[in-house]
């Protein structure tokens, strides 16, 4: 067992082990039994290969820059050869894909060791990661609470010290909302950055990116310049950065024109703590050499609601349709608001389905212009502290309720899977109930590098806690 393991980053981690302090084998078998003792609480993972990672650690793994370090895939989306994909639904229980992913692949070169799957919300369409067919996960921070969503079983396991860091992937804020719920640095990516091959070209019409959820800025900067880049085929990606975002993180960035607000686009409520973070950070920026003004871009809310739910509607069903042969499946095989969310995505026509997407491009180039004069918008990450668990209800079959309850939760993180810009959650502080509160800032499309190193100062200048008090 290594002590200090729960203290460490990924980069901490992989140094031990390449000044032969530890060995892979050590670091592995620490994090089984860290797993084996913390999860059967959590739910954080659903599906194990103890076994393949030990043949992996074995058979020598690669000389990267996360060598030895124990990670988990989301179980969305990215394939691992053999192992579940289900999506975290009864329809895809027995898929278990030949072929691996790409980001599997390259997070493989970069010497990691995969150890599991983590939970997921069912087809990552709620904020929280409570399916039916794995059930709920718990927040480390508090067991009654939520740890967010989608990418819920990740965060839960780095918070809680299992592994360092973990995948998540983001088609409404499905990597900053568990970030923010378990006081975690989340980094959504400019759209494309990371390839969706070799499956696909783009997720959820290019709403959808994945990354991770980490403990510190490095390790999320590292993993990136690890990862990143296209494959031959994929149908745009954006320009490469100019150096590595691992540089970038121990770089304070030049004096930045930083917006904040303190309101939600869409009039909903924001929870006193979040108004109080947002303050506090603003405050923080101000001191760290920035201009700091209160500022929102304008554009059309209503229609780029209408036009995110759209995207979700039809993809949904375009996803539940490659299992099925394009029909809805027989009840029971997948969650009641899947179901509702499917059948609007069924009814909807080819035309409409195009319409929602060319509102959504007219009105991104609306929020781009707000970056013309400003390089940064900082927000709260979300409206309110982490939920409770079962306030999404997934038996809900009324989509207009559900999609204003969710937007009352993301009014700000979805905006920028419509723009693929990037965002990301930095935590900056508790609520009453001693409950992580994240911060939102988002940039320039392409501009990943400059989101790194403001990160990277801020994380300087008022260091996180690692782990959840109850882990610690």
């Amino acid at each position: 067992m290594i002590a200090e393991y729960d203290n460490l980053d990924g980069l901490a981690i992989a140094d031990l082990v390449r000044r032969k302090e530890v060995s892979p084998a050590e670091i592995l078998e620490t994090a089984i039994a860290r797993v084996e003792e913390r999860n059967p609480t959590l739910n954080a993972i659903v599906a194990t290969l103890f076994d393949e990672a030990r043949g992996a650690v074995k058979s020598g793994l690669a000389d990267g820059p996360f060598t030895g370090v124990p990670y988990v895939f989301k179980e969305l989306v990215v394939s691992v050869a053999g192992a579940p994909t289900t999506f975290a639904s009864r329809l895809y229980a027995n898929n278990r894909p030949n072929v691996e992913s790409e980001m599997v692949t390259r997070c493989r070169r970069a010497g990691m060791s995969v150890i599991g799957k983590s939970n997921s919300s069912e087809f990552g369409l709620q904020p929280v990661t409570e399916p039916h067919l794995f059930g709920p996960t718990r927040n480390p921070w508090s067991l009654e609470h939520s740890p967010g969503g989608s990418s819920g079983g990740s965060a839960a396991a780095v918070a809680a010290g299992i592994i360092p860091l973990g995948h998540a992937t983001d088609g409404g804020g499905s990597i900053r909302i568990p970030a923010s719920c378990c006081g975690l640095f989340g980094m959504k990516p400019t759209r494309a950055r990371i390839t969706a091959g070799p499956e696909g070209g783009e997720g959820l019409a290019g709403l959808a990116s994945q990354h991770a959820v980490t403990r510190s800025v490095r390790d999320s900067a590292a993993l990136l310049d690890a990862t990143a880049g296209p494959l031959p085929g994929d149908p745009y990606f954006p320009p490469p950065p100019s150096r590595p975002y691992l540089e970038e993180v121990s770089r304070d960035p030049a004096r930045l024109r930083i917006a904040f607000s303190l309101a939600a686009p869409n009039g909903v409520h924001i929870h006193s703590a979040c108004v109080d973070a947002v303050r506090r950070m603003a405050r923080l920026c101000e001191e760290l050499g920035h201009d700091v003004v209160e500022a929102a871009p304008e554009f059309d809310v209503e229609a780029v609601e209408r036009g995110f739910s759209a995207a979700f509607q039809a993809n949904t069903m375009a996803n539940i349709g490659r299992a099925t042969g394009g029909t809805l499946p027989p009840q029971g095989m997948i969650e009641p608001l899947t179901r509702a969310i499917a059948e609007k995505g069924l009814a909807m026509s080819a035309p409409d389905y195009i319409r929602a997407l060319q509102t959504l491009q007219r009105e991104t180039r609306r929020i781009a212009t707000f970056f013309e004069s400003h390089d940064i918008w900082l927000t709260p990450t979300l409206a309110t502290p982490p939920p409770r668990l079962g306030v999404f209800d997934s038996d809900i079959t009324n989509v207009d309720v559900w999609m204003k309850r969710l937007m009352g939760f993301i009014p700000f993180t979805y905006l920028f899977n419509v723009t693929g810009q990037p965002g990301m959650s930095i935590p900056y502080g508790e609520n009453g109930e001693a409950l992580p509160i994240g911060c939102h800032f988002a940039a320039r499309y392409g501009e990943d590098a400059l989101l790194f190193s403001l990160a990277g100062q801020i994380e300087r200048a008022r260091p996180w806690r690692l782990l959840a008090p109850a882990y610690g």
